[in-house]
């Protein structure tokens, strides 16, 4: 029977296991450069199968929150090179999650304070982060603009700019992130998406965008070093679509000939309750759909597993398995998960900003 712990090969990538760190975002990228101190933290947590980097903007655009590293600058990419590296020497492999946050922004953090964009001038009711005086601090997001459709075309040329520069930067891969409420879910669900042309009203036109940025990305670096991320529901950022079933389906089916590593489906709420009452949805007719459409790619399940939930998903046919919280505070995750246990608890007070504190200095089981 095939275990947590068994190889296994995705795309064109070879992994040691089945475990994946899923993209955790920490705020310790000034400048959006990544550092020395995060090269220590990823190469810390190279034992996992896959390493997912936290959410990485593809533009100075795209940026939504503080201290949050980039993929557009020749410093950031020379930071991203210092990373992979010590990954690559601790014998990981690491993915880099591509991002625009869309509406999900700041003026604060927007180039010359200006409106941040999105499918439609609606605000998110949610918050994003500044550092003041070194602290987090949690803002209202500011009210974005409407995307004219001559300006997406140059979106989709950053996904693949940034894909290009990622793989450059020593990256076995990139992950687009279509999920949580950012710019490609707000062109998706028709809570955000209020568009009257080729990018909204209907499931293929609100979809329109994802597989412009898959074809894209996929065309720049090949579809078996590319994966994608979809959150059917979650209400993270404020997004709702009135009726998310077929159209992940359509997505599903949608994405399949691009030969894609593998799909990430974080199921539930992100971070939060698995099953929503209010928003049912079948994962496996999602992954029916697209394995009837010729999908080969990996599946990864995401949302709150741990070793006997992990397990039984594997058992019932989950390629991967991605952990989050559990790999702030547990560098060594695999081999906890090997013995079951000990797990150190994460300390909340460090999720984001600051430096070694909470983010490299937890403990081992080799001590």
């Amino acid at each position: 029977m095939t275990t947590l712990f068994d190889a296994v090969t995705v795309g064109d990538l070879h992994l040691a296991n089945r475990i994946v760190m899923a993209p955790l975002t920490r705020n310790r990228a000034p400048g959006a450069i990544p550092t020395p101190l995060m090269a220590t933290y990823y190469a810390q947590r190279a034992s996992a199968g896959l390493l997912i980097t936290e959410a990485t903007a593809i533009c100075p655009e795209g940026q939504g929150y503080a201290d949050v590293p980039g993929l557009y600058g020749t410093e950031q990419l020379d930071g991203w090179k210092r990373v992979t590296q010590a990954v690559h020497d601790a014998g990981g492999k690491i993915v880099c999650q591509l991002w625009h946050v869309g509406r999900v922004s700041h003026v604060d953090l927007q180039p010359h304070y200006q409106k941040p964009v999105a499918p439609s001038a609606i605000p998110a009711k949610t918050k994003t982060v500044l550092l003041k005086d070194g602290a987090a601090v949690f803002v209202d997001t500011s009210t974005p603009r409407a995307l004219d459709a001559a300006e997406i075309p140059g979106i989709v040329q950053a996904y693949r700019h940034a894909a290009m520069n990622a793989i450059s930067a020593g990256f076995d891969g990139v992950e687009i992130h279509a999920a949580n409420g950012y710019l490609i879910d707000q062109f998706l669900k028709t809570g955000s998406n209020h568009r009257t042309d080729d990018y909204g009203g209907s499931i293929g036109n609100r979809a329109r965008l994802l597989l412009e940025v898959v074809a894209a990305v996929t065309d720049a670096i090949g579809g078996g070093r590319t994966g994608i991320r979809l959150s059917p529901v979650t209400p993270a950022n404020d997004v709702v679509d009135a009726d998310p079933q077929p159209l992940f389906e359509h997505v599903a089916r949608h994405i399949a000939p691009y030969g894609l590593a593998y799909v990430h489906v974080i199921e539930g709420a992100t971070g939060g309750p698995r099953e929503l009452p209010d928003r049912p949805f079948d994962y496996a007719a999602l992954k029916a759909a697209y394995r009837a459409a010729g999908g080969k790619g990996a599946w990864m399940v995401n949302n709150g597993y741990d070793l006997p939930l992990a397990e039984q998903a594997v058992a019932n046919g989950a390629d991967l398995v991605a952990f989050g919280k559990a790999y702030i505070a547990n560098p060594d995750l695999v081999a906890r998960l090997r013995v079951g246990g000990p797990f150190n608890t994460p300390d909340k007070t460090t999720f984001y900003g600051g430096g070694e504190k909470g983010y490299t200095d937890y403990p081992t089981l080799a001590g």
